[in-house]
């Protein structure tokens, strides 16, 4: 555990899959640089892998003052216990005050682990981090604590978790919440070169015998183009013209919380507080009435586009354009529209 008066860094981890760097990993890094101004503090990002270094550039690039470099060919694919190692380790020399990593299936992985080892709490799947003093009821004052915003109850409460004594404070952030900046390629940083033994068998237990990666199907996080539908679109066979409309604009179909309950579509399709967080260039909103929960995970898309036959409709208050009418006969309009017009 870590003095809560440390001046520590503001640190992210770097996540790596097939040889490039993950972009909630820059997304936290632009956050950090944020929490650090704040703070008045550097921001130390940590890049652990085989044949990494070519990434600090770009991790400072976005903001990291100090990139934590460990290179070995054991850690050339992702394993629990060598990476918790390494992560530890590095924590215990440096003393970081908040440390964050992306709530992806690794992050989810190792994050706990690191919590654990160091004695840490952690709060995960955060949609917001900001600084602040906080006041305890006893009137205790806590100067600049790392607020960790995150839905609770099902998305029904967003809850704001503090963490008082168990340093670093620790939190896992949700992929497309945290806007990706732009880079700053003469920005100037340090690359800290870390040698940390890897001989210990039981550091081992796991071996990687092959890794296969399936193609993914679905990425939401990633597109550019979204059509999403609601419980307006009435069935999960008028959904398919949505998905149409998807595939010909070269996007995905998402969907709201109501689509999912409804059985119209699967849950791996939900935007929103317990779903996924989106910012595409162009977002369709079709027969989604546009409750709060919904609003959080597409608000920040470029430009939102929302069908839907109320007109009164909180969709329609962060809508770009609207459209009052059926999504069953709009949606065939403008499948027509673009593909007379390509």
């Amino acid at each position: 555990m870590i003095d809560k008066n440390t001046k520590g860094e503001v640190w992210v981890y770097a996540e790596i899959q097939d040889g490039a760097l993950q972009n909630v990993s820059l997304e936290l890094t632009g956050k950090a640089r944020k929490l650090a101004d704040t703070l008045g503090v550097a921001v130390g990002v940590v890049l652990a892998g085989n044949n990494v270094a070519p990434l600090a550039d770009k991790l400072i690039a976005h903001g990291a003052d100090q990139v934590y470099l460990v290179e070995d060919k054991v850690l050339a694919d992702y394993r629990t216990d060598p990476y918790t190692h390494v992560f530890v380790e590095l924590v215990k020399k440096y003393r970081p005050q908040i440390v964050l990593f992306g709530a992806t299936p690794l992050g989810r992985d190792l994050a706990p682990r690191v919590a654990s080892a160091t004695k840490s709490g952690l709060t995960a799947d955060c949609t917001d981090l900001e600084i602040s003093d906080v006041t305890e009821k006893n009137g205790t004052v806590h100067p600049n604590l790392l607020l960790q915003v995150r839905p609770a109850f099902g998305g029904n409460i967003v809850a704001t978790i503090v963490n008082y004594d168990q340093w670093p404070q620790m939190a896992t952030v949700r992929e497309g919440v945290m806007p990706l900046g732009d880079a700053n390629p003469s920005r100037k940083g340090n690359v800290v070169k870390e040698s940390i033994p890897l001989a210990d068998p039981v550091l081992f237990a796991v071996e990687v015998l092959k890794r296969e990666v399936e193609k993914r199907r679905l990425n939401l996080g990633g597109a550019k183009i979204i059509v999403a539908g609601g419980a307006g679109v009435g069935s999960k066979e008028n959904f398919d013209a949505l998905f149409e409309l998807a595939e010909a604009l070269g996007g995905e179909v998402g969907a709201s919380r109501a689509a999912i309950d409804n059985g119209f579509i699967p849950p791996e399709h939900q935007i929103g507080q317990t779903g996924t967080t989106v910012r595409p260039a162009l977002y369709i909103a079709c027969g989604i009435s546009g409750a709060i929960q919904h609003r959080s995970g597409m608000e920040g898309s470029a430009k939102i586009i929302a069908i839907n036959t109320d007109r009164e409709a909180p969709i329609f208050a962060i809508a770009h354009y609207g459209i009052v009418g059926d999504v069953k006969q709009v949606v065939p309009m403008l499948l027509q529209a673009f593909r007379e017009r390509s």
